[in-house]
């Protein structure tokens, strides 16, 4: 009897973090980090966001490492604990199990007696004038409030990635072109987003009266850099949203982001 060899559709797909295949109908997740694109499993995602990688299909905002549980107990809590009867302590531990607790009972003639940690520890009066001297330490939230300034807020995932499209078009030699025509026809307009159909494409539009300048950046690709993707000379020809700037381009033709 011959022989079949059953050969599946699976993909072999590894994660770039652990380095494990993924199993057969395992979803993966798709990370934008140094230029590249990033497959993830599920487990290594809240890793890869707490090392800052941006999510291709989060464009609006910025996916933050899952919270871990907090463990164990202080040292206060631990001392506090030992003042209190071992008995009354097993019944608080486990009340919510519904098991019986029998009280320890000591031999007759034998008699206890507890011990206080907290009394023992001896406690250091504190000298007025050190504390007067001593200055408060602010956290950071509480020194820009006393200066009149607020917080900055966290920048979205769309930002981010704004952001960094910027950078890659700064790297490259459109800032001169966009000079050129500055020095001809004054400050343009810029309005850069991410593209609805894709997660990890930036749109760049840079328009004057008389000319404007759409440019690309793929963040899964940025050694491409930034690429024309059309040009034209009618502000009309461009969308509603490519007219809404959110960005400059300075002396030398370098974006900069005006939420950065």
């Amino acid at each position: 009897m011959a022989t079949r060899s059953i050969v599946t559709s699976q993909p072999d797909i590894a994660c770039d973090v652990c380095g494990r295949r993924l199993l057969r109908g395992e979803l993966p997740d798709v990370f934008l980090a140094g230029g590249q694109r990033r497959t993830v499993c599920e487990l290594c995602a809240p890793r890869a966001a707490h090392e800052g990688w941006l999510r291709e299909a989060d464009r609006h905002s910025v996916s933050l490492p899952a919270s871990r549980a907090r463990r164990g107990r202080g040292l206060f809590e631990r001392l506090r604990s030992q003042r209190e009867p071992s008995s009354a302590r097993a019944v608080e531990d486990f009340a919510g199990e519904g098991l019986g607790i029998v009280p320890a009972v000591a031999p007759e003639g034998y008699q206890t007696e507890s011990y206080d940690f907290l009394e023992a520890i001896p406690l250091v009066p504190e000298d007025p004038a050190a504390t007067a001297s001593t200055p408060a330490i602010a956290s950071p939230g509480e020194d820009l409030a006393i200066q009149g300034q607020s917080p900055a807020p966290a920048l979205t995932a769309g930002e981010l990635k704004v952001e960094r499209a910027l950078e890659v078009f700064n790297a490259g030699e459109h800032p001169r072109r966009v000079a050129g025509v500055t020095r001809s026809l004054g400050e343009p307009s810029v309005a850069a987003r991410p593209l609805a159909d894709s997660g990890s494409v930036v749109s760049i539009v840079v328009a004057w009266e008389l000319s404007w300048y759409r440019y690309e950046v793929d963040l899964g690709d940025e050694a491409a850099g930034a690429t024309v993707t059309a040009q034209g000379t009618e502000l009309g020809e461009l969308a509603q949203e490519e007219l809404l700037a959110n960005a400059t381009a300075d002396e030398r033709g370098a974006l900069r982001a005006l939420f950065a």
